[in-house]
């Protein structure tokens, strides 16, 4: 069960003030609810395994942070994957979170096409993905039915997307912002870090009065938060909630930590490039090894031709 937190400054500073944290959080009174993400060294894993330019790593990042935002709200244990596709640079984007607080991500692109858009200074959503469609598929276990909600891709950037994806497939009015980009450390070396937050509103009921207005009040306030005060590493969740929300309050409850982590092992690839037939096996075949590498953490896997030979034992 979440637990409530003081809402004083100092109450909301001492949660959510260190990164790789996802919290929920409450407009005391109103039926208005949500939650805040920070993400620092996890997201810096997940961005640097592969070299992705600059524009895509953002993209990507923002993905990571609206999975996790959408993901944590999940009340049982499963996986939320959010995919988009299109017809841009960028043909394929993935990010996969488990309610464990195990998140993983990658993208597919056309890096002469991505370039090109670079190089003509187009770099939103619309330019890197192209037309398509956005879809969030739910989880629940290999015993349960995958639910999944697809809508076209609009808007210039994942949030605006997920908005719409809501306001289409849960019909409930939803704001999200999100903000990522590299920080400075202690050293000369740049990092990756972002934030982001949501906003929903909820049925009311006689003890928080009317939706509509509570509603249009909190997306004002929230339609004033900055991209610095959702990444800045010296400012917490819980500060920026109260500097949104403190007139009516505001509680943050227990965070969640958040880590990346990859389900790729030798076993799992061995087994896997096993199932292909010998015929196959023998033209992936190069210097006497068959070699595979994980889209996800970009681990490279090699394996003697015979490791894969009909009859050896799996794992």
């Amino acid at each position: 069960m979440d637990t409530p937190r003081s809402n004083s400054p100092a109450g909301l500073d001492d949660l959510a003030a260190t990164d790789d944290t996802v919290a929920p959080f409450q407009i005391e009174k109103q039926p208005v609810r949500g939650r805040v993400v920070r993400m620092g060294p996890a997201l810096d894993q997940i961005l640097t395994a592969h070299d992705y330019p600059e524009p895509v790593a953002r993209l990507l990042g923002e993905a990571v942070l609206i999975t996790v935002l959408i993901g944590a709200s999940l009340k049982f244990d499963g996986r939320l994957i959010l995919q988009a596709s299109g017809d841009g640079p960028v043909s394929f984007l993935v990010a996969d979170y488990a309610t464990s607080g195990a998140i993983r991500a990658y993208v597919k692109l056309d890096p002469e096409r991505v370039d090109a858009a670079i190089e003509a200074a187009q770099e939103g959503l619309g330019a890197l993905l192209g037309e398509g469609t956005m879809a969030m598929t739910i989880d629940q276990g290999p015993d349960m039915d995958r639910y999944q909600g697809v809508v076209p891709l609009e808007g210039e950037t994942i949030a605006e997307a997920a908005e719409a994806y809501f306001a289409q497939s849960e019909q409930i009015p939803t704001r999200i912002k999100s903000a990522i980009g590299r920080w400075q450390g202690g050293g000369e070396a740049t990092h990756w870090r972002g934030g982001a937050m949501m906003i929903q509103q909820i049925a009311a009921d006689d003890a928080r009065g009317d939706a509509g207005e509570a509603w249009n009040t909190a997306r004002a306030l929230f339609d004033t938060l900055a991209d610095d005060e959702l990444s800045d590493p010296e400012l917490s969740g819980g500060r920026v909630l109260f500097r949104l929300f403190h007139e009516d309050g505001v509680r943050l409850m227990d965070s969640q930590a958040i880590r990346f982590e990859c389900r790729c092992s030798r076993d799992s690839v061995r087994n896997l490039l096993s199932s292909f037939s010998e015929e196959e096996i023998g033209e992936m075949v190069e210097d006497g090894a068959v070699s595979a590498t994980c889209e996800y953490c970009n681990t490279q896997y090699a394996f003697d031709a015979a490791e894969l030979a009909p009859g050896q034992p799996r794992q």
